[in-house]
C-alpha cells in the first residue's frame, strides 16, 4: 500500500482550478504551492492518497466552488471542505476561535476512513494548531511548514515602527506564535525552504530543535515558467498596460504581489518616484491582484491602493506607472516574457519573504531581480547568480541598487542566462517531490506508535452512548438544596442502563473528589477526570487508564518545570501538597489576573520544558505537560471508546473553562458566568443558561433533550 497524506491549508479561497491569486492578504503563493505539491505527489507511484483539507465557504462575494464539500485536484487527490466558523469568508486573523471545532471535525473525518493517513502536513501557524492536535489524539506524525512565521512578522513590523498593540489587533499576532509553538513542540519534521529560516527565523522559537528541519526548495512549474516567447502573449500584455504607459517600450521595473503592507510596495513606488534616473530609464508596473471597486477590498488592501495612488499623484507619474485592475493567472508567466522582451527587472521589496516563489518564476521566464536582503532571496540568488539584494527599508539604497540593475546590458543578459539555467538546474517539481519523498519515507520509520491504539483489555465502553460531565469544583461546589434534588431526580430517571453516563471533572486528586462527591448523594459516575485532566478513572474500582498517563508522560519532567519557575516566586507560590500531582504542578498567584502567562511560558519554552500553564478563576494556575488537559482528556476518551464528541455535555461558568467549551462537544455557560467567556457566544454548539449553578445545567439537559437520549 502506498503513502496516504493529509495537508491542512485552511485559508484563502483554494480550489483545484483558477487559483484567485492576489485577490486577498491571504491568497497567495501558498495557495499555488500546496496545489502545486499535492499535483505532484498524486503523479508518484508511492502514493496512494492525498487529500487537502479546507475551509468550507458560502457567501455570496465568492465562487460557489468554495461550497462544494469534495473537490477532486487529480487522481489520487482531492481536496475536503469542512465548516467551522460563520458561513462566510473570512480572513486567516479571524480564524482563532473556531480552528478546535475544525480539529474535532478533521478527526471524525480521518475515523470514517479505512486508513489513517501516514502524515499530517500544515502550512502556516493556524493549520500547525489544528496539526497538532490531531497528531496527539490519533498519534499520526506532523510536518509543519510555516511559510511565513509571527515572531520574524513582528520584529519586521516592530522594525518599522509598527505599534506592538496596533499589530496585535490586527494580525492576533501573540496567538500566532503561541500556536507556532505547540505545533514544533509536537511535529516531526520542519520542512523549510532556505537555511537562513532555520538559522534565524525558527531558531527564535523555544521548541525549535534544528534537527527536525530539512530545506527543501519549491519548484517551479517549467511547463508555465519559461523564457520562450510568442507575438500572440506579447500583444495581449501590451494591451493590458497601454492604458498606462506613455512610452510602454521602456525596461520596466516589474512587482507582482498581494496588496498587504508586509509587501511594502508603496515603498518601492517612493522610491521610483524620487529618482530622476529610475523615472527616465523605467516604467513601473504593479500587478498587486484584482480588483473590481477598490471600496469593496479590505481594509489593509484599500490602504495600501490609496498610498500608491498618493505616490502616483504627490511625483506626478502618470504616463510611468501601471496598475492594472484585472489579469488572469494563465496571463503572468506572458507578464514575466513580456518584461524580459524589454529588458527590465523583477523587483520584490518584501519586509520579510520566507522564499518568494515568484523570483524563481521570473528568474525561469529569464527576468533578474531586485530582491530584499532576506532568506528565500539570499539562496536563490546564491544559486542563481541573477540580480542584486537590498535592504527593502533604506530608500536611498534601494533606489541605487535598482538604478546599478538597470544601467549594464551585458550585465542583465549574463543575469538573465543565469537564471534560466539554475532554475531548471535546482528548482524543478520533480526535484522538490523527490526530497520531499525521501525526507517522508526516512522521517515515518522513526516516528512513534499511538501509545493506546493497540488496547484490548476492556470489551465494550464504559462511558454509555452519551455522557454527561459535571463539575465538581464550580457547580457541585456549593449546590442549592433544591436544583441539587431535581439534579439528583433527573439522573435516576434515565436509570443504570448503558445508554447514558456519568462523569466528573474536577482539579483534585481522585481521591478527594470521591470524598466530596459522595456528600452529594449523586448516582455513581463512570469516570472521573481528575487533576486538571492529568489522571482518569473510570467506575468506583478506582481503575486508572494506564494508556493516557503513558500517553501524557512523554516528555514531562515534573522537577524541572518546578526548577524552571523557581526565580518567579514573586508571581507566584507552590500550593499544598495536596493540591500537587505526578503530572500537574499547582500554584497560586500573588496578584490576580492573566499577565503571569507569557511570562510562565517564556520560562518553560526557555528550559525546554514540555509544559503548558493552566490559569483558572485569576488566581490558580496549573502547569501539565503539553499533550493534557481536561479538553484532551475528553477527547482522548471520545476516541478511546468510541463516543462522539456530540454526545459529551459540558458545564463551564469560570474562567478557564473556554478549553471545555470550543470544539464539538455541547456545552452549557452558566449564568453568572465569568465575563471571560462572553466571547463564546459565537460558538455554535454553546448553550448560555438564564439561570446560574445548578439550575442552569439543568436548563442545559432541558435545552439539548439529555435525559430523553435513547
Amino acid at each position: 500500500m502506498g503513502l496516504r497524506l493529509l495537508h491542512l491549508h485552511l485559508h484563502g479561497l483554494f480550489r483545484s482550478h483558477d487559483l484567485e491569486l492576489g485577490r486577498d492578504a491571504d491568497t497567495g503563493g501558498q495557495a499555488l504551492y500546496v496545489l502545486e505539491l499535492v499535483r505532484g505527489l498524486a503523479a508518484r507511484s508511492e502514493i496512494e492518497q492525498v487529500e487537502v483539507v479546507t475551509r468550507l465557504i458560502h457567501d455570496r462575494r465568492v465562487s460557489t466552488d468554495y461550497a462544494n464539500p469534495i473537490e477532486d485536484i487529480a487522481p489520487g487527490a482531492k481536496i475536503i471542505r469542512l465548516p467551522f466558523g460563520p458561513r462566510r469568508y473570512l480572513r486567516k486573523e479571524l480564524f482563532w476561535p473556531y480552528l478546535d471545532d475544525l480539529a474535532d471535525q478533521t478527526v471524525s473525518h480521518l475515523q470514517q476512513q479505512e486508513h489513517l493517513p501516514d502524515w499530517i502536513h500544515a502550512h502556516y501557524a493556524d493549520a500547525g494548531y489544528v496539526g497538532a492536535l490531531v497528531s496527539r489524539r490519533l498519534g499520526v506524525p506532523l510536518v509543519f511548514t510555516g511559510h511565513s512565521l509571527g515572531r520574524e512578522k513582528l520584529r519586521r513590523l516592530l522594525g518599522v515602527g509598527g505599534d506592538h498593540e496596533q499589530i496585535e489587533q490586527t494580525y492576533a499576532i501573540g496567538q500566532r506564535i503561541d500556536a507556532e509553538e505547540l505545533t514544533l513542540a509536537h511535529c516531526s519534521l520542519v520542512i523549510t525552504s532556505t537555511r537562513q529560516e532555520i538559522d534565524h527565523q525558527y531558531a527564535r522559537y523555544g521548541r525549535f530543535v534544528p534537527e527536525q528541519a530539512e530545506v527543501v526548495p519549491p519548484g517551479v512549474d517549467s511547463i508555465r515558467f519559461h523564457p520562450l516567447q510568442s507575438s500572440s502573449e506579447t500583444d495581449v500584455v501590451d494591451g493590458l498596460l497601454a492604458p498606462f504607459l506613455r512610452k510602454p517600450s521602456l525596461p520596466p521595473l516589474l512587482a507582482i504581489s498581494r496588496a498587504v503592507r508586509r509587501k511594502n510596495i508603496p515603498f518601492l513606488v517612493e522610491a521610483y518616484g524620487r529618482s530622476p534616473v529610475l523615472r527616465q530609464r523605467h516604467n513601473l508596473v504593479l500587478v498587486l491582484g484584482c480588483r473590481d471597486d477598490p471600496r469593496q477590498l479590505e481594509k489593509q488592501q484599500r490602504e495600501v491602493f490609496q498610498q500608491v495612488f498618493d505616490l502616483v499623484d504627490r511625483y506626478d507619474l502618470y504616463g510611468r506607472v501601471a496598475y492594472p485592475k484585472q489579469h488572469r493567472r494563465d496571463q503572468i508567466p506572458a507578464i514575466y516574457r513580456w518584461a524580459a522582451l524589454h529588458r527590465g527587472l523583477f523587483v520584490n521589496p518584501a519586509l520579510t519573504e520566507p522564499f518568494g516563489l515568484t523570483l524563481l518564476e521570473a528568474a525561469a521566464c529569464g527576468l533578474p531581480m531586485v530582491a530584499t536582503d532576506d532568506g528565500g532571496p539570499r539562496d536563490i540568488l546564491a544559486r542563481c547568480d541573477n540580480g542584486l539584494l537590498v535592504d527593502v527599508t533604506d530608500l536611498e539604497a534601494l533606489q541605487d541598487v535598482m538604478e546599478q540593475a538597470g544601467s549594464d546590458a551585458d550585465q542583465w543578459r549574463l543575469w538573465s542566462d543565469n537564471g534560466i539555467e539554475a532554475v531548471s538546474r535546482h528548482f524543478s517539481w520533480d526535484a522538490h517531490v523527490c526530497h520531499y519523498l525521501a525526507l517522508m519515507k526516512q522521517r515515518l520509520e522513526l516516528s512513534q506508535p499511538r501509545i493506546w491504539a493497540t488496547d484490548k483489555e476492556c470489551l465494550g465502553s464504559p462511558l454509555g452512548q452519551s455522557l454527561l460531565l459535571l463539575d465538581l469544583d464550580s457547580s457541585l461546589e456549593e449546590p442549592e438544596a433544591e436544583g441539587l434534588a431535581s439534579l439528583r431526580e433527573g439522573l435516576e430517571s434515565i436509570g443504570s442502563g448503558d445508554a447514558h453516563g456519568l462523569g466528573v471533572l474536577t482539579g483534585r486528586s481522585v481521591q478527594a473528589a470521591k470524598k466530596r462527591y459522595a456528600e452529594l448523594n449523586l448516582p455513581s459516575p463512570r469516570v472521573w477526570i481528575s487533576r486538571a485532566g492529568t489522571e482518569i478513572h473510570y467506575g468506583l474500582e478506582d481503575q486508572s487508564d494506564r494508556f493516557w498517563q503513558a500517553h501524557i508522560d512523554v516528555d514531562w519532567r515534573r522537577q524541572a518545570v518546578v526548577s524552571a519557575l523557581a526565580d518567579l516566586k514573586d508571581h507566584l507560590t507552590l500550593q499544598d501538597d495536596q493540591e500537587q500531582g505526578p503530572h500537574k504542578v499547582s500554584y497560586l498567584l500573588k496578584e490576580h489576573g492573566e499577565a503571569i502567562l507569557p511570562l510562565v511560558r517564556q520560562r518553560l519554552r526557555q528550559r525546554g520544558q514540555a509544559a503548558r500553564p493552566h490559569l483558572r478563576c485569576h488566581w490558580f494556575l496549573d502547569v501539565v505537560p503539553l499533550r493534557a488537559s481536561r479538553s484532551e482528556a475528553i477527547r482522548y476518551l471520545a476516541l478511546r471508546w468510541g463516543l462522539p464528541l456530540e454526545q459529551i455535555l459540558v458545564v463551564a461558568s469560570q474562567q478557564g473553562d473556554a478549553e471545555l467549551v470550543r470544539g464539538l462537544t455541547a456545552s452549557v455557560v452558566l449564568a453568572e458566568h465569568d465575563p471571560c467567556l462572553e466571547g463564546l457566544r459565537h460558538q455554535q454548539r454553546v448553550f448560555f443558561a438564564n439561570n446560574p449553578h445548578l439550575f442552569g445545567l439543568l436548563d442545559g439537559l432541558n435545552h439539548y433533550r439529555f435525559f430523553l437520549k435513547s
